[in-house]
């Protein structure tokens, strides 16, 4: 098994195919068939099943994919530190879809400024963000838990050598289109929204309830739609009327001032803080970064404090 078989197979489940990945790798698609299925005699197993329409991973290659990736990551760490010995000191993070996490990290852009550092943000899904920091794709991750999905998502952080800190806790929130029938309540009850469309980001092929980014995950919604990313949602908000349940922390810089954030009278305390590896030091950046997202805590409402 060779470095390079890795980096062939990864590709290949990034495209979603053995002829985009061909392009992408610029060389032909019988050499990259011939790669993998040398690679595949080598494990024993098949890691795609092949058909007209593309690719299919195999469970086995779904697990076989998940450590290359980190082998080849770890290569390009190693690379870029001791043979291109690059200058530049890097800092990433992961988070759920918080517009106040990307506004704490373009905050940090400012401070440290391009020319000495090498920054990456991946705002995905709740398990990729768990997933980034055990594989050191990202030093830090941000992402919420409570009371409902604590146990679990605290059991899965344990268990990737990762520990949570605690940055503040908020109430949630309804957040919609400032045009929305609702917009000027002063409070939104989970029956008052039944008539309307309910957004939630999409977790892939780990959509448990405890990896959900909105609180009342288990809620039985008349309609849901699934999205990827923050620019969606906002536009289905205008154009359907729909909804999403947040912190209440809303960057309008990013989103644009055309949306309201109504509390929630079913409100449930999300406690949002950041994950990183266990016994781990924090770089410098990392901890400006923390410092810059605790700012948020007086942005957090709480009915407790009403």
């Amino acid at each position: 098994m060779t470095l390079q078989q890795m980096k062939y197979a990864l590709v290949i489940a990034d495209s979603g195919s053995m002829n985009e990945a061909a392009k992408r790798l610029y060389i032909s698609q019988p050499s990259l068939s011939g790669a993998v299925k040398e690679l595949e005699g080598e494990l024993n197993f098949s890691i795609f099943l092949r058909s007209n329409r593309g690719i299919v991973i195999t469970p086995e290659g779904e697990e076989f994919l998940t450590y290359a990736r980190q082998v080849v990551e770890q290569y390009e760490l190693l690379n870029a530190k001791f043979i291109e010995k690059s200058t530049k000191k890097k800092f990433s993070v992961s988070m759920q879809h918080y517009s106040f996490a990307v506004s704490a990290f373009i905050e940090v852009v400012r401070q440290f400024g391009m020319d000495a550092f090498e920054f990456a943000v991946h705002e995905t899904r709740t398990s990729e963000v768990i997933e980034n920091v055990k594989n050191f794709k990202s030093e830090i991750g941000v992402l919420y838990v409570n009371d409902f999905n604590e146990k679990v998502l605290r059991k899965l952080i344990h268990e990737n050598s990762l520990d949570f800190h605690q940055l503040f806790t908020c109430d949630t929130f309804v957040y919609i289109s400032d045009k929305h029938p609702l917009a000027e309540r002063k409070e939104i009850s989970i029956e008052e929204l039944e008539e309307y469309p309910c957004l939630a980001f999409d977790q892939g092929k780990d959509s448990s309830f405890y990896l959900a980014e909105e609180q009342l995950s288990t809620y039985d919604y008349k309609q849901i739609i699934k999205a990827n990313d923050r620019a969606t949602m906002l536009n289905l908000m205008v154009g359907l009327n729909a909804f999403t349940l947040c912190s209440g922390i809303i960057s309008e810089d990013l989103n644009g001032v055309g949306y309201r954030a109504v509390p929630l009278k079913e409100s449930q305390k999300m406690r949002i803080g950041y994950i990183n590896r266990r016994g781990a030091k924090l770089s410098s950046i990392a901890q400006q970064y923390i410092e810059e997202l605790a700012k948020y805590e007086s942005y957090a409402y709480n009915k407790d404090q009403k």
